[in-house]
């Protein structure tokens, strides 16, 4: 940057208050044109409410805004992306029942045709290796899916300043490696990023200056390339997290197993579920690794009782046959679910996270079907101090939790509920640091107390951290079943192209 060239963005003093608590306490912050600048702090630290006051989705109560040198006041998303910010969130903004195409074309300039769009979707998918196929319409997309139109919709706005908010969470490292090689280009080209990750390892690949936020403050600027793992989480949480112990143990009985599953795709963009053989033992967690949209979806579906087309004896809980009955018979004979999708699937965004708790548990509930709000509260006062859950009180409602914070509490109520079986589908996507380690430390720990433990997650290293054996799932088949301590993540992700035979059985 030439000593003479403003700011490409500078915050000064920025503050919002909410009730009960202060998002954001005098933020200052500078991002140079062409600088990968990123933003660390654990969940609930003000991170995303800061982004969104830079694309004009929130008000700030006191500060300045100068972009390219200029005081702006930003009154919308419109205005912002006129500017040239674009932003890709967390907890995608994307219309269920339109086309890949159609979301994409509502928030770009109305002079474009939709098969226009259509074209500049195929054509920037493939520049940047971002597959994506723009007829689909969104509700068949799995997360991954879903990030992947988040991003190339603001690419497509050719923005100056990018802000991206957990834009890896449910990316596999495959497909991190390919957005990183885009964002390089972009920064090469001169846009500015500003980079929200809970990825240490990440920040010092890709960004050469971070801001440290903690309890809505900024406690520290530094170059991450020259700070450690350990010195980063140190900045941002106060301590490193704790190791985690994982002992060995003899699994006890098969508590979940699926026996020669094979179910047809209920959509033209599912996936059919092949010859599945899958097992869960008392004690011990099992682990399946994939690409997203290999079948991973259709499976857990099939087992937590949200598809009840499989044959009675293909799924097997408890010894018993369970493959016709519903989520709520069951959770009775003791199977827990964490489903990928926090808000509209995992919690119910208008609800309190008192209410939230019905959604799975029903202590509260009399046999005559008055609900005890006494005992909810508990309850959920329970889960929010056991997981640290950052929230104003049991009746915020889980729309106004940041994303980790959510999912501990929806990670927090299903453990709570001492499951014989766990079933969970991407334990830490989007927690920092020092909840991921909590959220594993907690499976491991219901694995100690005999719980089979079925865990879906597109994190390598977390798998090989908390699992005692690995799947992996291509194509709606699932793999041999192998010994952690024998696999190689260089396996895994041979194993992950369907390049597996009986020989690899371990």
């Amino acid at each position: 940057m030439h000593p003479l060239e403003p700011a490409r963005l500078q915050l000064s003093q920025i503050t919002k208050r909410y009730p009960g608590v202060v998002a954001n306490r005098s933020v200052s912050l500078s991002v140079r044109p062409g600088e990968a600048h990123a933003v660390l702090g654990e969940n609930g630290a003000g991170k995303s409410t800061l982004m969104k006051i830079i694309y004009g989705a929130v008000k700030p109560d006191d500060g300045q805004i100068l972009y390219n040198g200029q005081t702006v006041h930003i009154r919308n998303p419109q205005q912002a992306r006129a500017l040239g910010i674009s932003m890709v969130f967390q907890h995608f903004s994307l219309f269920d029942t339109l086309s890949v195409a159609e979301n994409v074309w509502l928030g770009l300039d109305k002079s474009f045709k939709l098969a226009e769009v259509t074209e500049r979707i195929r054509f920037k998918a493939a520049e940047y290796g971002l597959d994506i196929d723009p007829d689909r319409p969104v509700h068949t997309l799995s997360v991954g899916e879903m990030q992947r139109v988040e991003i190339i919709r603001a690419l497509l706005t050719e923005p100056q300043l990018l802000i991206l908010d957990e834009p890896t969470s449910v990316l596999t490292p495959q497909a991190v490696e390919k957005l990183f090689v885009v964002l390089k280009k972009l920064v090469s080209e001169g846009c500015s990023l500003l980079y929200i990750s809970h990825k240490l390892h990440e920040i010092r690949e890709l960004c050469t200056a971070c801001t440290v936020l903690r309890s809505g403050e900024v406690t520290g600027v530094c170059d991450p390339r020259e700070e450690s793992n350990a010195s980063l989480s140190r900045l941002m949480i106060g301590a490193e997290p704790p190791a985690l112990l994982h002992q060995d143990r003899t699994p006890g009985p098969v508590w979940l197993e699926a026996k020669n599953l094979c179910l047809q795709k209920e959509d033209q963009f599912g996936v059919d579920l092949s010859a599945v053989d899958l097992q869960v033992r008392s004690g011990e967690v099992v682990g399946i690794a994939g690409v997203s949209g290999n079948g991973q979806r259709e499976l857990l579906y099939a087992l937590s009782g949200e598809d009840t087309r499989a044959k009675a004896d293909e799924i097997q809980l408890l010894n018993q046959a369970v493959g016709k009955l519903g989520p709520q018979a069951r959770r009775q004979a003791g199977l827990h679910f964490v489903p990928e999708e926090r808000l509209g699937r995992g919690a119910v965004p208008s609800l309190s996270l008192a209410h939230n708790m019905l959604l799975t548990r029903a202590e509260a509930i009399t046999p005559s079907g008055w609900i005890q709000k006494n005992v909810l509260q508990a309850q959920a006062q329970k889960v929010i101090d056991q997981f640290n859950v950052k929230a104003n009180g049991t009746q915020a409602a889980a729309q106004s939790l940041s994303g980790g914070n959510l999912q501990k509490f929806i990670v927090g109520r299903e453990i709570d509920a001492k499951p014989k079986v766990l079933l969970v589908s991407q334990p830490t996507w989007g927690v920092d640091v020092g909840a991921a380690a909590q959220i594993r430390g907690e499976l491991l720990g219901l694995r100690d107390q005999g719980c089979a433990v079925l865990v879906v997650s597109e994190e390598l290293d977390e798998l090989f951290e908390i699992c005692d054996r690995l799947y992996v799932m291509a194509n709606g088949k699932l793999s041999p079943s192998i010994d952690r301590k024998v696999a190689t993540v260089a396996q895994i992700g041979e194993w992950m192209s369907g390049l597996w035979s009986a020989h690899d059985q371990a």
